[in-house]
């Protein structure tokens, strides 16, 4: 029995700014990987998808590392799309800029401005900006804090530790519209799950590795902790990697080569082994990878919506290195394929 709304269900897509390979097989440079970006999000919202996000990396694999110019430059050339960071690492940033950059988004786009804000599972930006790793969870805190009354666009006083100091200090410019609206991304620890209900804000699962199953506590500790404080249980978004081709095989292949290298270079830092192809067959049957054509797809996603009763999928694309040819192919399928097809499985189970 499905229990989702699935006339309110959003589908997104996210990507974290990966290079982008030529047809002839080198890599092209950043500066054409964001103009990709930009034409990837202007298809995005000409058939239809809810919600466009862009990562904000520091490392030479990825193209962005200030992803609120890029959705401004989609936010020109855009109609009915949301645009959204992915995440904005607020540790490692200024809460009076952040409000300052994703207030004018909100002016440019008429509204459409969405903040995602994250602790940071890439550390690169924190010694980049004069941060100490030390401090990881206290910096979050308070600038979460500071953030929260930001965003209240009224006077603030403020005794920061780690941030400024301020005295019924005004912040401009002001909206035109409901507040800036405020994700957090989670990764998979209880606090941030409670402090995200206690704010009021929604809650993102960053589920990229693993079945979803083990996710469905955080639901229900959401749940209570949004109870306990009093405040609105919002519709729960997960972001996952996938890849979707006309063809079964191609798209597991080429997913495979590109999921793996990723993967494998983020692992350098991280200590993790390199990508099995027994791992990730895995992900892609049972796992979080979403990877295949677009029937296959459908019914894995339509299974981790319905079990999570979620308001929002997003698909993260474009890991690895892969042509614009396949991205561009791949959010085609997504959009004019997948979702439909989603919303048809479920308005059945229903």
């Amino acid at each position: 029995m499905s229990m989702v709304d699935v006339d309110k269900l959003q589908f997104g897509l996210e990507t974290f700014g990966d290079i982008v390979r030529g047809e002839d097989g080198e890599l092209l440079t950043a500066g054409q990987s964001i103009r990709q970006i930009v034409k990837e999000g202007e298809l995005a919202d000409k058939l239809g998808v809810d919600v466009f996000g862009i990562g904000e990396h520091h490392r030479p694999d990825y193209s962005v590392s200030s992803p609120e110019i890029v959705l401004g430059a989609l936010a020109s050339v855009t109609d009915r799309i949301k645009l959204a960071t992915a995440v904005t690492v607020l540790s490692s940033d200024d809460p009076v800029r952040v409000y300052e950059r994703f207030a004018t988004l909100e002016g440019l786009s008429q509204g459409r401005a969405q903040v995602m804000l994250g602790r940071g599972s890439f550390t690169e930006s924190f010694p980049l900006f004069g941060y100490d790793l030390t401090d990881y969870d206290d910096l979050f805190n308070e600038k979460l804090e500071m953030y929260s009354q930001l965003i209240k666009e009224k006077p603030i006083t403020w005794d920061g530790k780690f941030t400024q100091s301020l005295k019924d200090q005004d912040v401009y410019p002001k909206t035109d519209y409901n507040g800036i609206e405020t994700y957090i991304g989670i990764g998979g620890s209880p606090e941030s799950i409670i402090r995200t209900a206690r704010y009021g804000y929604k809650v993102i699962l960053a589920i990229i590795g693993g079945q979803a199953d083990r996710f469905v506590p955080y639901l229900n500790l959401y749940k209570k902790a949004a109870e306990k404080y009093n405040m609105p249980v919002q519709p729960v978004a997960v972001h996952s990697h996938g890849f979707i081709a006309d063809d079964e095989d191609q798209a597991v292949e080429v997913a495979w080569k590109n999921i793996k290298a990723n993967f494998d270079r983020i692992g350098l830092t991280r200590g993790w082994a390199p990508m099995s192809r027994e791992q990730f067959d895995g992900e892609t049957k049972v796992g979080s990878f979403y990877v295949g054509n677009p029937e296959h797809v459908a019914q894995r996603m339509a299974r981790t919506i319905n079990l999570m009763n979620l308001g929002r999928f997003d698909l993260v694309y474009g890991a690895g290195n892969q042509t614009a040819a396949q991205r561009e192919r791949m959010i085609e399928l997504y959009a004019t394929t997948v979702i439909p097809r989603v919303k048809e499985i479920l308005s059945e189970e229903g």
